[in-house]
């Protein structure tokens, strides 16, 4: 199943989200309405990064399970496992850069989100919505391979999650296992 989601104002108006659905189990009620949800937390990211704010740009959003995860991080990251979220910049940018018309991929695996959303007792849309934050800040150049990055990046995180009403991931100090 596959929507596009056309800008409706506000922070990151600009930004059109294009969101297929590749594993029937994102329909359970749990989710509520993912593309609701992916359209709010890029319009948290855009109210916090000038440049994303006034982009005119195009988002793509995999829903899909950890077998199809696993072979995309086997395949362009040589680990042979399920990640939670995998991204995929259309260009290189480094943070505070403006984008360009097309932003990259972002590919999200269920099963893995719920198992850590139940470990780390989150609701699992809040996860979801902290792993799209997460994917989208990797597309617009940020990283955590360095410490100094990753504070950054974790910073940013926190402060845009707080914008959308969810609980800093980081404070019990177990994280969202994000690799």
């Amino acid at each position: 199943m596959s929507s596009v989601e056309k800008p409706a104002g506000g922070p990151g108006e600009g930004i059109e989200i294009e969101l297929l659905i590749e594993d029937e189990g994102w329909a359970d009620p749990q989710w509520g309405d993912p593309l609701a949800l992916v359209r709010r937390a890029v319009a948290a990211v855009a109210a916090r990064l000038p440049a994303l704010s006034s982009a005119t740009s195009e988002l793509s959003l995999v829903l899909a399970d950890d077998a199809t995860v696993k072979a995309l991080n086997a395949q362009w990251r040589d680990k042979d496992k399920a990640t939670n979220v995998l991204s995929f910049p259309a260009v290189e940018l480094q943070p505070g850069d403006a984008p360009g018309p097309l932003l990259g991929d972002i590919i999200v695996a269920r099963e893995t989100v719920l198992a850590e959303a139940s470990a780390e007792q989150k609701a699992p849309a809040d996860h979801f919505c902290h792993l799209v934050v997460h994917g989208l800040l990797h597309l617009l150049g940020y990283d955590h391979i360095e410490e100094a990055e990753a504070e950054e990046m974790e910073a940013l995180e926190v402060a845009v999650l707080g914008d959308l009403g969810i609980a800093d991931p980081y404070e019990a100090g177990d994280g969202a296992h994000i690799d």
